[in-house]
């Protein structure tokens, strides 16, 4: 319905801390990162990542370089699956990931297109990426009613905030720099790591997007690695018997 398109179209706004590309990576960040290791190994949480972007993101956010065939043969989706619950646009499964938002329609609405993310967690990180998703709190200063830690006077919305829950920032009456937020209790439908197994997995899946080949990469060295045990013992037994020919 309206309610869904709307939400899909503004979803991912969250992720991009800026209007455009320009400004979205040009602040730097002072604020207390936790850790976030991405893991391309890790299938279900590629798979989770990959489900929760074409729910929340590609409505407003395409992923221009990457292709939804590409995406499900490196995630070990079957194309059918795909095409049933990951393509929402009428598109093909060979098909480009792109968005159906009107860039003058979303110009009207945000200011400016809601740029690419196919390079995001090149362009930033995915620890970037997953603490930005995290941080967000309620800021009634802003235009959308919100802040994050990461990146002061955001200008998106917080469109995930019925998952965690209302984050509000608690500081004591000190000069010293605060990063202390705290979830509302019962204001969200998940529990804290939950919520961050959600931050998780698009910034993994946003990792992978940024550079595909990484993965299979990742799976050849394994069969090469394998390859040159192999290739070792082969060689040390072959060695073996030229020595006992030599010795004859």
């Amino acid at each position: 319905g309206g309610a869904m398109k709307l939400k899909q179209l503004t979803a991912l706004w969250l992720l991009v801390p800026g209007l455009s590309l320009g400004t979205a990576w040009a602040a730097e960040s002072n604020w207390p990162m936790e850790p976030m290791t991405p893991d391309l190994e890790n299938l279900p949480s590629l798979q989770n990542g990959f489900k929760l972007y074409v729910n929340y993101c590609i409505g407003c956010h395409s992923l221009q370089y990457q292709r939804y065939e590409r995406t499900a043969d490196d995630l070990g989706i079957p194309h059918e699956v795909a095409l049933e619950n990951l393509v929402f646009t009428g598109q093909k499964i060979g098909d480009l990931m792109t968005t159906s938002m009107d860039p003058e329609q979303a110009k009207t609405w945000f200011g400016a297109p809601p740029p690419d993310l196919t390079m995001v967690a090149r362009v930033r990180s995915p620890e970037w990426l997953y603490n930005y998703l995290k941080t967000f709190y309620l800021d009634e200063g802003r235009p959308f009613g919100v802040n994050t830690g990461v990146f002061a006077n955001v200008g998106m919305p917080n469109v995930l905030m019925h998952l965690q829950g209302v984050q509000e920032l608690e500081c004591a009456q000190t000069d010293a720099p605060c990063s202390n937020l705290v979830v509302r209790e019962g204001s969200g439908t998940l529990s804290a790591d939950e919520f961050s197994e959600v931050a998780y997995d698009l910034s993994n899946f946003l990792y992978y997007t940024g550079e595909p080949s990484r993965l299979e990469r990742q799976r050849l060295g394994v069969f090469v690695l394998l390859f040159l045990v192999v290739l070792f013992v082969v060689t040390n037994l072959l060695a073996r018997e030229y020595r006992k020919e030599v010795k004859h």
